[in-house]
């Protein structure tokens, strides 16, 4: 019989974040597939785990994941695990993860800590939903594409970023978004965390300190609900869409939105426009 693969979250800060689960089976498996087989030794030297453990990160993972498969096509099980959190979020493992599924291998998870779990909890969101975008491109053009993705997003927006690029994020959040309310989790779950919620400006007058892990919560526009506007007829709504959506300057769920956003109506009367006017 094959084993298993299971990718198991671990500790974001402090060790006593991990699962009763996840403790028996990174003593039950064969072996531990680590982005950092050093930050993982320190919570099996914690919890006395003697399992052995490989690196597995994003330079080695294409050339290595074949490797594992076959042992586990072998019968042995084997534990994917990140530096902190949960394998496969923005962290290496998602190629071994389906190479996987493609050889027949059963791929359990392990839920436990996770940065952005964690920040959305503490945000007081009374939205229905969040979108979770990973860590922005670092590249300029790239990182302006991205930003004018956010500033179109319905729903809270949560990501990572680098201790070395948090200045730069919050001036051009800034320029992107006016003066939305943004939450930061520096260090989440150690000893010095914090999550504080403040507008942009507040954050770019008086950034946090450039050093840790961060976590950002980007809250939607305000809604004017005491605001009167005279609502648009369904051909203005359909050809501001159209208008948007031509030449494929935006996708067509990107479209909606934006024209949602901009008259302040739902996504769902904007399609409805449309249906009614079409092309």
């Amino acid at each position: 019989m094959p084993g298993i693969l299971y990718v198991v979250a671990t500790p974001i800060g402090n060790l006593e974040d991990v699962t009763l689960r996840a403790l028996r089976i990174l003593r039950e498996v064969s072996l531990i597939a680590a982005e950092d087989t050093r930050r993982t030794s320190k919570l099996l030297q914690h919890y006395s785990i003697s399992t052995p453990t490989t690196s597995l990160h994003e330079h080695n993972e294409a050339a290595k994941a074949p490797r594992l498969v076959e042992r586990m096509q072998a019968g042995e099980s084997i534990a994917l695990v990140s530096d902190a959190g949960t394998p496969a979020v923005s962290d290496p493992g998602a190629r071994l993860v389906a190479a996987a599924h493609s050889a027949g291998i059963s791929v359990l998870p392990v839920p436990g800590a996770s940065a952005v779990t964690a920040a959305v909890s503490a945000a007081g969101l009374e939205a229905s939903g969040f979108t979770f975008a990973g860590f922005p491109p670092d590249r300029s053009k790239a990182r302006k594409t991205w930003m004018e993705w956010l500033r179109r997003q319905d729903l809270p927006v949560v990501f990572y970023e680098a201790p070395h690029r948090i200045l730069r994020t919050l001036s051009e959040l800034q320029e992107a978004l006016g003066d939305r309310r943004v939450g930061i989790g520096r260090e989440l779950t150690k000893t010095y965390e914090s999550f504080v919620i403040r507008p942009i400006t507040a954050w770019v007058q008086a950034p946090p300190p450039a050093r840790g892990e961060f976590v950002l919560v980007v809250f939607p526009p305000a809604v004017d609900e005491s605001a009167t506007r005279v609502a648009p007829d369904d051909a203005e709504i359909a050809a501001e869409f159209w208008r948007l959506t031509e030449n494929g300057l935006l996708a067509r769920r990107e479209g909606l939105r934006e024209v949602a956003r901009k008259f302040g109506i739902r996504t769902r009367d904007v399609f409805d426009a449309v249906e009614r006017h079409p092309k």
